[in-house]
């Protein structure tokens, strides 16, 4: 499979493609209308932030508690099922008069969901495709979401304004519904990836087996710190250049796409895994160029270029998969997910924290800093094997752990 064209040959990857893009555009009307009905009730940015921050932050509790469902449980009724829980908690999040503290409990349960829905929907992509076709079915979701994302804020935005946010909220939970359509019409019956049932001793259990390979754990530190520090160097646009922070954000997006693009499709096979490297280092390098306060023009093409550092991700999830066995690759997918999302607040903190101290051109450039250093601490473990995914599978044989592996991985 060499082209986009080609996967929507396949009528599983189509109707995930859809899924997804409907839970994505969702997720951005929901979290924008909620941003927007928090801060009108309590004028507080803090609050207003976290509202819509609070999903992603709770799939951290998620992943310590319901994601061995990711691969325990049929994908397509599982698929479903997501969709109808959000449609109903977003619906509920609409309910006039609600009090704000009644929130919480509704996004914890809502973003705990969605890290179990992620590692079902990327363990299914790599079901739908294979191993060799999920680094350009990935490519294409990520594609996808990036354009959507954009429409969605677009969206969203039009529909506060017309529709007040309980009405947004409404059309969310719409969309939410349509997803749930989609996955319930369009994927075929398949058994789980793994067997028993989803508990917390085995989302436990998976967890702590996934963390004790040395080159998975480099793999995730990989997908993890750098990312979220330099989205903590972005989180800072808005402070560095109020009047301009939505062309560095387009541009962003841009290289980001473009980034997708080279990693998903255009770059060789043999060539992916010995860039990973050096794109993460793409990802920080340019930013330390902040530290001279550049021009708009100068600081728009510094972002565009390195932004086109997000294809590493693709090319480390590309990795996870070939050093996961298939009946945990759900799980391991959600993990990063997870793991991905708070370390990016975790890094907007930092950054923030930073830049109050000193500026925001200097945070940027420090916080850019810190991400190439942690590059070059994990750049011996992520070249190790590094141009032959899966060569640290050699512990396993139709697998069953033998002497001499760890795991599915060696160490």
């Amino acid at each position: 499979m060499r082209t986009y064209r080609e996967l929507f040959h396949d009528r599983g990857f189509t109707a995930l493609f859809l899924y997804s893009a409907a839970q994505t555009a969702a997720q951005t009307v929901a979290g924008l209308a909620l941003g927007v009905l928090v801060f009108r009730r309590t004028d507080s940015p803090l609050l207003a932030s976290l509202a819509m921050s609070g999903p992603a932050l709770a799939q951290l509790l998620g992943a310590v508690t319901v994601l061995s469902a990711a691969d325990r449980l049929p994908p397509r009724a599982a698929l479903t099922g997501l969709g109808l829980l959000l449609a109903l908690g977003t619906g509920v999040q609409a309910l006039p008069g609600l009090p704000v503290a009644a929130l919480v409990p509704v996004l914890l349960a809502l973003g705990t969901a969605g890290a179990a829905g992620g590692g079902v929907r990327y363990g299914l992509l790599r079901e739908l495709l294979g191993r060799d076709g999920f680094l350009l079915g990935r490519s294409a979701l990520g594609l996808a979401a990036g354009l959507v994302q954009i429409g969605g804020f677009a969206l969203g935005g039009a529909l506060v304004a017309a529709l007040a946010p309980s009405g947004a909220l409404l059309a969310a939970a719409a969309l939410h519904l349509l997803s749930a359509g989609t996955a319930r019409a369009g994927l075929l019956r398949r058994p789980p990836r793994a067997a028993g049932r989803p508990s917390l001793a085995g989302t436990w259990r998976a967890d702590v087996r996934l963390w004790s390979s040395a080159p998975r754990r480099s793999v995730y530190l990989a997908l993890w710190v750098p990312n979220g520090l330099i989205v903590g160097v972005e989180s800072l646009y808005v402070p560095y250049r109020p009047d301009a922070a939505g062309l560095l954000f387009a541009t962003g997006a841009l290289g980001m796409l473009a980034g997708d693009v080279l990693a998903g499709r255009l770059l060789p096979a043999g060539r992916r895994q010995r860039l990973v490297v050096p794109l993460c280092a793409l990802l920080a390098a340019p930013y330390l160029g902040f530290a001279l306060e550049p021009a708009l023009p100068l600081a728009a093409a510094l972002v565009a270029v390195a932004t086109v550092g997000y294809g590493a991700g693709l090319l480390l999830q590309e990795r996870l998969v070939a050093l996961t066995p298939p009946e945990l690759s759900g799980q391991a997918l959600g993990l990063h997910g997870s793991g991905m999302l708070a370390l990016q607040g975790v890094g907007a903190a930092a950054a923030g924290a930073l830049a109050e101290a000193t500026s925001a051109a200097t945070a940027m450039a420090g916080t850019a800093a810190a991400s190439l250093a942690v590059t070059a601490l994990l750049a011996p473990g992520l070249r190790r094997d590094g141009g032959r995914p899966g060569a640290g599978r050699r512990g396993v044989r139709g697998g069953v752990t033998v002497p001499g592996g760890s795991d599915g991985a060696c160490c």
